[in-house]
């Protein structure tokens, strides 16, 4: 197992590092990760932007709006945020775990005079407030789990820069559940700085998994990361991408999370589908599942009879037939 203390506060670069371990030491078993970005929000790979964040507030207070490659929803981040990201190979069902992959953060805790527990499908919680929310990505065999820690994180800034702007408020769209957070720092007994607390945390790590070593990475790979930042997480394109525009727009949410789907219906079939939420799923690249959508009849029955032809769980985990169903059509 390594370890890697990421050095930069920027947020493209940092999500641009973590896919870089992510899909290309894969002969690291195990990789865990310590990050903390300036501030910054970073949306789940399947959310609209547009109708998750307060677009104005974020520009006027020069907060970076970066997409991550999990789904989930979108979280808040400064320089009094901890980040850490724990990289595994290992194969996945079709419920994704992450009260396991929470467990060092809740022990550190523990060794920190603070009782936390796992709650609800990602969070870890303090006295029922969440100072942890998390998120993975699952491709060939290796998961990618990581957490957002509010450690002393401003609260008021979270909480405007989350805030869904009045146009979409008065909208038929469904909100987004804003659950009631907490900083860690507070709760300590003893009260150290975010450094410190990182430290705390990367100790236990070490003294979990002994064999665990730094890992640096070489020139050409740190080009690399650069690339990837360039390309993909730095540009308006991936982070923001256009709004979509749609016939049909439909908001539902379910235990497995909340799921938008926009589609362009022409003489009862469909032309065009796009999918967008908080869900997760083993397989990321939803043009699998829209577009063997496409040419289907816009009707319960046919829409899932398509669906039961495919493994619509790998995209969608924890659906049932009739909720995914349900969600592109009555």
């Amino acid at each position: 197992m390594i370890y890697i203390v990421s050095k930069s506060n920027k947020p493209d670069y940092n999500i641009a590092l973590e896919e870089y371990c992510f899909k290309n030491l894969l002969h690291q078993d195990k990789v865990f990760i310590l990050w903390i970005n300036e501030a910054s929000i970073i949306i789940g790979k399947h959310q609209n932007a547009f109708e998750e964040i307060n677009a104005d507030y974020v520009k006027e207070k020069g907060i970076n709006v970066v997409r991550r490659i999990s789904g989930g929803g979108a979280v808040y981040h400064d320089l009094n945020n901890l980040n850490y990201t724990i990289i595994s190979n290992e194969e996945k069902g079709d419920n994704f775990d992450f009260k396991t992959f929470s467990k060092p953060v809740i022990d550190t805790l523990s060794e920190l005079g603070v009782e936390a527990e796992f709650s609800g499908r990602n969070d870890i919680l303090i006295d029922g407030k969440k100072i942890c929310g998390n998120a993975q990505a699952y491709i060939k065999g290796r998961i990618m789990h990581h957490g957002c820690l509010l450690f002393d994180v401003e609260l008021s800034v979270l909480s405007k820069a989350l805030e869904i702007p009045k146009d979409i408020i008065n909208s038929s769209a469904t909100k987004s559940v804003r659950s009631a957070v907490d900083n860690i720092l507070p709760n300590l007994p003893n009260k150290i700085s975010i450094n410190e607390f990182s430290e705390k945390l990367l100790a236990h790590m070490k003294e979990k998994f002994p064999e665990m070593e730094e890992y640096v990475f070489s020139e050409k790979e740190l080009a690399e990361i650069e690339k990837i930042r360039v390309n993909k997480f730095g540009t308006w394109d991936w982070n923001w991408g256009k709004s979509p525009k749609f016939d049909i727009d439909r908001h539902s949410r379910y235990t497995a999370g909340k799921i938008q789907v926009f589609a362009n219906v022409k003489n009862s079939t469909i032309e065009n589908i796009k999918f967008y939420g908080t869900f997760f799923g083993n397989n990321s690249n939803l043009e699998e599942i829209e577009n063997a959508l496409i040419g289907v009849k816009y009707i319960y029955k046919d829409v899932e009879n398509a669906l039961k032809k495919l493994k619509f769980n790998d995209y969608f985990a924890g659906f049932s037939l009739e909720e995914l169903t349900k969600a592109i059509v009555d």
